[in-house]
């Protein structure tokens, strides 16, 4: 039976007791048994697309009026809990960096001022996109792309990146109301098209454990790295209240089963899938 989890936007929690101002990507109640969403999960409009339209539409007209840019998700120490990874295995500052569910499009300006040159951040909410690009303009920044993107349903060749970045977002797709499970199975579908192989996936998740995120990225990944995050004691036990994992892509010959016809001799590109 995994662990009851609790995390949520509406409670602002962070990681740890202590400051940073972050929030979890949704409140999701893990059951003993089967919960309506059929995986241990209760449905919640917090899955939604229309939830966050409003709540980036909320921040995007308070930036506008106050210069406010909005929550960091999990907090500061997320982010660089990330970003010193990188520089501990030495990420090249020109790597292909891709921020699934970018939001408020904060860790990117934060790669940016680490150095990074090219990264890419995605969401499917115009608003949400609007308020990164409000942001990024504000701090002087030129080269971050950004997009809406469902990512889910990918309308844009996007491929060949060498990191994909997921604070709060798998957590989110978790919590749809309308078959959230086949919707992480296509998350990974996704993830593996513009994933290059041997590329890293730093996931940051409050709804799910290491374990539970190991077996919903058994095809084609394996862990890396588990990242260390705070703990916390609750009626006598302990457990993390964050899990940080570090993916590895494996092999290409899994995308085969992502394709609707099998590639051509000689079509297989790193991080590719020709569909």
């Amino acid at each position: 039976m995994a662990a009851q989890r609790l995390c949520g936007e509406a409670s602002g929690m962070n990681e740890g007791s202590g400051g940073g101002g972050g929030r979890c990507g949704g409140i999701a109640v893990r059951f003993g048994g089967v919960s309506p969403g059929g995986d241990g999960f209760a449905p919640s409009a917090l899955g939604t697309r229309e939830h966050w339209d409003a709540v980036y539409e909320r921040e995007l007209h308070t930036f506008q009026e106050y210069g406010d840019k909005g929550e960091i998700w999990f907090g500061e120490e997320s982010m660089n809990r990330l970003i010193r990874w990188m520089q501990k295995h030495k990420i090249p500052l020109d790597a292909s960096i891709l921020d699934i569910g970018t939001g408020n499009g904060v860790f990117l300006v934060e790669l940016a001022k680490f150095g990074f040159s090219n990264i890419t951040g995605i969401d499917y909410s115009p608003s949400a996109i609007q308020l990164s690009g409000s942001i990024i303009e504000k701090e002087g920044l030129s080269s971050i792309k950004l997009k809406v993107e469902d990512f889910l349903n990918l309308s844009t060749k996007l491929s060949g990146f060498h990191i994909c970045i997921d604070k709060g977002t798998f957590d989110a797709i978790s919590l749809n109301p309308d078959n959230a499970i086949e919707k992480r199975k296509q998350y990974v579908k996704s993830l593996s098209r513009v994933l290059k192989v041997k590329g890293f996936f730093l996931i940051t998740s409050c709804n799910w454990t290491k374990e539970e995120l190991l077996n919903e990225f058994s095809e084609g990944f394996e862990l890396f790295e588990e990242l260390p995050t705070p703990k916390f004691n609750f009626g006598g036990r302990s457990g993390n209240s964050v899990a940080a994992l570090v993916f590895q892509k494996t092999e290409l010959t899994n995308l085969a089963i992502f394709c609707k016809s099998p590639p051509k001799e000689g079509e297989w590109l790193v991080g590719s899938c020709f569909c």
